[in-house]
C-alpha cells in the first residue's frame, strides 16, 4: 500500500477532527442530561465521529433545520394530509357516482387536478427536507 493510500484510509477512520494550524482556538463548555449525553454519545458512534466534532458539524451544517424550520415544515405537512383527507372523500363520492351512473362526473377532472397539485406540494415539501 502506498503513503497515499495509507493517508487516504487513515482519513477516512478519523473518529477525530483533523488539527488546524497554529492559531487562537476558543473552549466551549456545556451542560447536558445524562438522557442528552446517552442520545448524543450513541448519534457519535452511528456516526462515527467524536461527539465535540458531531456537535460542531452539526451546528455548522447548511442542511439542519432550526425548531422554526420543522416547525413550518410539520405545519405544511399536517396542512397537505388534511388537504388528502378531503381529497379522498371527494374522489370516493365522485367515483360513487360514476359507478351509480357509468358517467364520468366534469368534476372528477378538477378533483384530479387539484391531487396532482397536492401531490407537486408534497414532492417540492420533500425536496425542502433534503
Amino acid at each position: 500500500m502506498s503513503d497515499e493510500e495509507f493517508t487516504h484510509r487513515s482519513n477516512l477512520s478519523r473518529r477525530r477532527r483533523e488539527n488546524t494550524p497554529a492559531g487562537t482556538k476558543k473552549r466551549r463548555d456545556l451542560w447536558v442530561t445524562v438522557e442528552e449525553e446517552a442520545a448524543l454519545v450513541a448519534r457519535a458512534e452511528r456516526e462515527k465521529v467524536t461527539v465535540p466534532n458531531l456537535l460542531i458539524s452539526s451546528a455548522l451544517s447548511e442542511h439542519s433545520d432550526s425548531p422554526t424550520e420543522r416547525r413550518a415544515i410539520a405545519a405544511e405537512l399536517m396542512s397537505l394530509h388534511n388537504l388528502l383527507a378531503r381529497s379522498s372523500n371527494n374522489i370516493n363520492q365522485l367515483a360513487r357516482q360514476a359507478n351509480a351512473t357509468s358517467e364520468f362526473p366534469v368534476e372528477a377532472r378538477e378533483a384530479l387536478k387539484f391531487i396532482r397539485s397536492v401531490a407537486m406540494r408534497i414532492d417540492r415539501t420533500i425536496e425542502g427536507l433534503m
